[in-house]
């Protein structure tokens, strides 16, 4: 948490997992989904490592390789609820990722997240 008691982004990611642990009972295939560890602080060298690997920029937090509605799967971008904000790469990887046939979606707080997961795992 911060001074403004808004969940820093990585206390939304964690209770959005924590969530999806409970759904897995009405909808079995959330157990699929998981983190994209894209982000955070590295040291020069883990970076280089890292990039060396295939780690690129702006891919989304969240995947759930789950088709649903004519999509082949969903990818999430997480924010805080307050204060969050995309970059222009994360932007951009969301709209590239639409346009190769996946639900993609900006999400602000785990119960936004949370919302639309079970709207994308109802069809809608």
């Amino acid at each position: 948490m911060t001074r403004n008691d808004t969940p820093l982004e990585h206390s939304e990611q964690v209770s959005l997992f924590e969530w999806a642990g409970w759904a897995t009972a009405q909808h079995p295939e959330i157990s699929l989904m998981y983190a994209i560890p894209n982000g955070g602080k590295r040291d020069l060298i883990a970076a280089a490592r890292l990039k060396a690997e295939g780690v690129k920029a702006g891919v989304p937090d969240i995947c759930l390789p789950v088709p649903r509605g004519g999509k082949h799967g969903m990818y999430i971008e997480l924010k805080r609820r307050k204060g969050g904000r995309a970059t222009l790469g994360q932007m951009t990887w969301l709209d590239a990722l639409a346009r190769q046939g996946y639900h993609c979606m900006l999400c602000y707080g785990w119960e936004h997240a949370r919302d639309e997961i079970i709207r994308y795992m109802q069809g809608e």
